[in-house]
Parts: C-alpha cells; sequence; structure tokens
C-alpha cells in the first residue's frame, strides 16, 4: 500500500510540471533601486572645518576619518613622495602620545588608527565599537594637529619608501604608469608618479615638518562620522577637539592642462615573455555631466569582466588573462586607460582589436539588451559600494572633492538606467578618439617594435 501511495505522488508530481511551467514563470526582477542615504548632520566650525555626521547601518560600529586637502599635489618637483613619507610620519606619536600610546588607546576601542595619502588627499581613520566614538574624535584630532614627527624614525621610514621604490620600478605595469603620466602631464605634480633614490635621500624631518606646516590646517579639513553613535557626544568632541586649531591654508586649486598626444612610447624589455599595454586619454572630470553617460560607457567597452574588449581579447583569443579598463578621477582632471598584459607575439594583434572595439562602438550602437545587462551590474555594484560605513564617506568625500551635489548619489541608479545606446555611441565618437590617445608599450623592444607600426610613431627615447 506503501509502495502504490509512493507512486501516486510520484506520478501526480510528474503530470503536474507541464501544467505548473505553463501557469508560473519566474518572477520578474525588480526593477533597481535608487539609493537612499541616512539623513546627515552637517556643520562648519569658525576656523573653516567641515563636519559631516551620518547614522548608519545596524552594527555597534562607528567610523571617523579626517580627509585633508593635502597630496601628492602639494609636492614641488623634487619632493615627490614627501606627502607619503609626511603621512607615515604622522603615526609615529603626538607631542602628548608616543606611537605605543596610540596603538593602545585605539585598540582598546577596537580599532586601529590608519593613514593613507592620494594625489589629492591626505586620510586618518579609525573603526571603533559605537560607545567609543566621543573617545576617538580628540585621538585623531591629536594625530591631526599634534603630530610629534620625530627624527628618529625618519631615516627607518625613508628606507621603506626605498624598497617600495625599488619594487616599483621594477613591475612593468608601474612602468608604463609612470610614462603613461608623464606623458600627460607634463611638468604638474599629477605627472610625478615615482622620486629617484637621490630624491628620497634628501628628505630630512625638517622637509617633512615643513610640508606640514604648509599644508595642513583646520581649513582643508573635513571630518566624517558614519555608524551608530551618540551624535550630541560626537558634535561635542569635535567642536572641543577641532574647534581652536589653526585655520591654516585654503586648498590649493592647481588643476592641470592634460596633454593629448597620438604617440608609442615603447620601454625595452629584453627577453619580456610579455607585453605591457597602457593606451588612453584625458576625457570629462566627474563635474560634467557627461560623466555618467561616460562611465556606462566605459563599462560596456571594458570595464567589467562582460565587456567587449575583455570577450574579444581574453575570452575570444586568449592574448591576455586580466584587460581592464577606467575611467581615473581627481580634481577637475580625468582619464580612460585601458590596460593588459598581453603575449609579445600578439602586442599588435591585441592593439588591433582593441582599436577594433573602440571603433566599431563608434560606429554603431550597442543593443540595448547588452547596454540593459551593464546598467543593470552597475546598479547591483553601486549598492554593494554602500554597504559599509567606510563606503558611505567615500561617496560623500568624492562628493565633496568634485564639488557635487548630494543627487549625485541618490540620483546615480537612475541615471545610470536612463543612458541610452545613443549616447553610449555618442560619448565614444566624442571622448575615446584613437588618433588622439598615448600608447606605452613595456615590453621586448626587439620582437614588438615592427608590430607597433600601424598604431602610431614612435616616441624618441
Amino acid at each position: 500500500m506503501r509502495k502504490k501511495y509512493l507512486l501516486f505522488c510520484l506520478l501526480a508530481c510528474l503530470t503536474a510540471v507541464p501544467l505548473l511551467s505553463q501557469k508560473e514563470k519566474p518572477p520578474e526582477g525588480g526593477a533597481p533601486k535608487d539609493f537612499v542615504l541616512p539623513e546627515r548632520q552637517a556643520f562648519t566650525l569658525d576656523n573653516g572645518l567641515a563636519a559631516t555626521l551620518v547614522q548608519f547601518g545596524d552594527l555597534p560600529k562607528v567610523t571617523v576619518r579626517v580627509v585633508l586637502r593635502a597630496g601628492n599635489l602639494n609636492e614641488a618637483a623634487d619632493e615627490v613622495w614627501l606627502a607619503d613619507l609626511t603621512g607615515n610620519l604622522l603615526k609615529e606619536g603626538t607631542t602628548t602620545r608616543s606611537a605605543e600610546q596610540i596603538a593602545d588607546q585605539a585598540g582598546g576601542m577596537g580599532g586601529v588608527i590608519d593613514v593613507a595619502v592620494d594625489a589629492d588627499q591626505t586620510t586618518i581613520s579609525a573603526d571603533v565599537l559605537s560607545e567609543f566614538g566621543s573617545r576617538l574624535v580628540p585621538l585623531i584630532a591629536d594625530i591631526a594637529r599634534n603630530p610629534l614627527l620625530p627624527q628618529s624614525e625618519i631615516e627607518r621610514l625613508k628606507a621603506d619608501l626605498q624598497r617600495n621604490l625599488s619594487i616599483e620600478k621594477s613591475q612593468p605595469q608601474s612602468i608604463a604608469l609612470e610614462s603613461f603620466r608623464k606623458a600627460l602631464y607634463p611638468g604638474h605634480p599629477y605627472g610625478r608618479v615615482f622620486p629617484t633614490e637621490e630624491m628620497i635621500r634628501t628628505y630630512t624631518v625638517e622637509k617633512v615638518r615643513g610640508f606640514y606646516q604648509r599644508n595642513f590646517g583646520a581649513a582643508r579639513a573635513h571630518v566624517y562620522v558614519a555608524g551608530r553613535f551618540d551624535g550630541s557626544a560626537v558634535e561635542k568632541a569635535l567642536r572641543e577637539a577641532f574647534g581652536d586649531w589653526t585655520r591654516g591654508p585654503e586648498p590649493l586649486l592647481n588643476p592641470p592642462a592634460p596633454r593629448t598626444e597620438h604617440i608609442i612610447h615603447l620601454i625595452d624589455r629584453p627577453g619580456a615573455p610579455q607585453s605591457t599595454l597602457y593606451l588612453g586619454l584625458p576625457v570629462v572630470d566627474p563635474s560634467s555631466p557627461d560623466f555618467m553617460s561616460l562611465q556606462v560607457t566605459n563599462a560596456l567597452l571594458g570595464g567589467v569582466f562582460s565587456s567587449r574588449i575583455t570577450t574579444n581579447i581574453r575570452e575570444d583569443k586568449g592574448y591576455t588573462y586580466s584587460p581592464h579598463s577606467s575611467i581615473s578621477a581627481r580634481y577637475r582632471d580625468a582619464y580612460w586607460l585601458e590596460s593588459a598584459d598581453v603575449t609579445t607575439e600578439v602586442t599588435g594583434a591585441s592593439l588591433k582589436e582593441i582599436f577594433y572595439e573602440i571603433g566599431r562602438l563608434q560606429k554603431e550602437a550597442p543593443p540595448a539588451e547588452e547596454l540593459s545587462g551593464i546598467q543593470n551590474y552597475m546598479a547591483g555594484t553601486f549598492v554593494l559600494r554602500n554597504s559599509q560605513r567606510g563606503d558611505i564617506i567615500s561617496q560623500l568625500a568624492f562628493l565633496d572633492l568634485h564639488g557635487l551635489g548630494i543627487d549625485y548619489l541618490t540620483n546615480y541608479v537612475r541615471n545610470i538606467m536612463a543612458v541610452t545606446p545613443e549616447q553610449v555611441q555618442k560619448m565614444t565618437q566624442t571622448y575615446l578618439q584613437d588618433q588622439k590617445m598615448t600608447l606605452v608599450v613595456v615590453g621586448d623592444k626587439a620582437k614588438v617594435e615592427a608590430q607597433l607600426k600601424p598604431y602610431g610613431p614612435l616616441a624618441a627615447n
């Protein structure tokens, strides 16, 4: 009896499958949703320091980050990486706390102090348990305002820079980036990627202290707080810890005038089994109304795994493992770059296919279905990029650096989804003209020079 019952159930299920398949369809995915930014509290102190507080998330954690408009942009021609050395020394104690005391106090709150330096900014931050938010603020303020910048640590940190420089200069990707940036930004700090060994040797603690005095102050600082925290206590701590900081200099505004030149810079690496390709050109920065459409264009062309260039030279032809295109943005400046490490024998063939895909997108708008897939991917990853406390702060700092309104974030998904195939074609035609691109090839000159002839003149080295 039991066997007959089981057989009946099985037959019933099998006969029901066609009916179910006819009546039921997989649920349709909902339209991507716009990003909803939690309510912010923003204020500016009398000395010019700005502060933004955002209650975000459910975990009992809070992130405090001070963003200072002082970075590699502020270096003189003989001071490359001096901003980095200054950032490293910030972690070595203050006039009232040793480096060990800073580490112990941060660790006691469940966090670690981090200092980072980039082209435009220096950041000092930590992520701690919520209950310690108001106690973290004065600790970070002490590091920003009263660094000891000790003589005793300068030689050790300079040695670290020398080691990092040696490693970077041995990597073909770093060599290509340096050449590419020099070509785009001659005479500008953005074009100075690496110092010389001799330059690092000349750095003294007096030079570091001079860089700090010239570039740090309240008028260049923005404090961001995100997570779960006592808003009143944190605001009180901010006003007390930063309120009497000297205003200092206003942010340096020194946007470059990038050079556009269709030329190939060939850097010889005899015997290299691969060629490192960098090709790109200046494009509009985030303040332009075209920037959003250009981001979608970049993603479709080479910015995501399913993009056209990646599909062509990685999946279809196997020339490379990890090609990628991106838009690199700084204050009032940006460039588009396609990079790939390709087998030496197919250096020219790889360039042919890259330029083919750019030309194809210039001649014909992409199918709506292909574009929709890219847009949905971008909308989904945007949500992921805003899922953590630090992510929210990074997005707000991006807006502030580029002078963008909050609607850039809140309407991001909507604006991404509104880009049309015709706009993608127009962006490619307008901004990605191959006859304006600078090419850098790092590889075996004897084997690749002839392959490069169809793609532009070689620069004299």
